[in-house]
């Protein structure tokens, strides 16, 4: 009976697990949709601000941001890794982490590289190494676009500064609910979109000049750069988690039915046992 105890005690605790991440799971799912919401409409005002960007800076002479624009050679890099602040998600942080030890060790090998890291799992790990500059776990506790704008400030003054030659970004994009896109994207030096015979130039009307008006986006495309892959990688946490939790709960579901099975076979048996002793001490009586 020690044996059908432990099957029991293993059933009620698998339902409890069971219990856990489907309760997780729909949090993820009612967080996920108004996370999906917020990064599907913010796409189209990202895209078309760096659309017009691009249009505006492809008509100017000479360098179109300044020291926005400086390149320089690259010694000093600065990743700016998004992970989240809470784990049970599936492979979604260690991507991020699997992708920057890729490009530490492949594309900035024997440069100088230093993280700023949005989200306490990617700082965890990076802390290790003593190269973070900045940790900003709190963005998500109130994810709005002040908020980020403070740390991309930071983050821009650092590459003013000359103190880092480049600054990418490092990424879960959202895709759907099941599937997350790891991206790497440079913030600074900005890279002036190449010219092909194809690229349609928008005639505007401007006022003030040109080149104030570049100036003056410069700044607002690169907060909202920013904001944008915060906000991809918030949605696409849930998706993950959402994801992950609903596989938990399958299996949970499935080793819950098997354990029911291997304790009823054994209670089965020791039943037959007992039955078995109870007719074999009748018939010595009888003999």
């Amino acid at each position: 009976m020690a044996n059908l105890k432990e099957i029991r005690n293993r059933i009620t605790s698998v339902s409890s697990t069971m219990q856990i991440t489907s309760a997780m799971k729909m949090v993820s799912a009612a967080k996920l949709k108004k996370a999906q919401d917020a990064i599907t409409a913010m796409r189209p005002y990202a895209e078309k601000l760096t659309e017009l960007l691009q249009n505006l800076s492809s008509t100017l002479e000479g360098d179109m941001g300044g020291a926005f624009t400086t390149q320089r050679e690259v010694k000093n890099v600065l990743i700016v890794a998004v992970t989240s602040n809470r784990g049970l998600a599936g492979a979604f942080n260690s991507n991020v982490l699997k992708e920057i030890k890729r490009l530490s060790e492949g594309q900035y090998a024997g440069k100088k590289v230093d993280f700023v890291t949005i989200g306490k799992k990617g700082n965890d790990i990076l802390k290790k190494s003593g190269n973070v500059v900045s940790n900003n776990n709190g963005l998500f506790d109130e994810l709005t676009f002040d908020n980020v704008s403070v740390v991309t400030d930071e983050i821009v003054k650092l590459f003013l500064d000359g103190k880092y030659d480049k600054i990418v970004l490092v990424y879960n994009q959202f895709k759907n609910a099941a599937t997350q896109i790891i991206k790497e994207e440079q913030l600074l030096p900005l890279v002036p979109p190449a010219k092909t015979d194809s690229s349609k130039v928008v005639d505007y009307i401007f006022e003030p000049s040109k080149e104030e008006i570049v100036l003056t986006l410069i700044p607002k495309m690169l907060k909202t750069q920013v904001y944008k892959a915060v906000r991809d990688s918030f949605a696409a946490e849930h998706g993950a988690r959402m994801t992950a939790m609903h596989k938990a709960t399958d299996n949970a579901t499935a080793l819950r039915n098997q354990l029911k099975l291997t304790y009823n076979k054994a209670r089965q048996a020791a039943i037959t046992n007992e039955i078995l002793e109870i007719v074999g001490g009748a018939e010595a009586l009888k003999g």
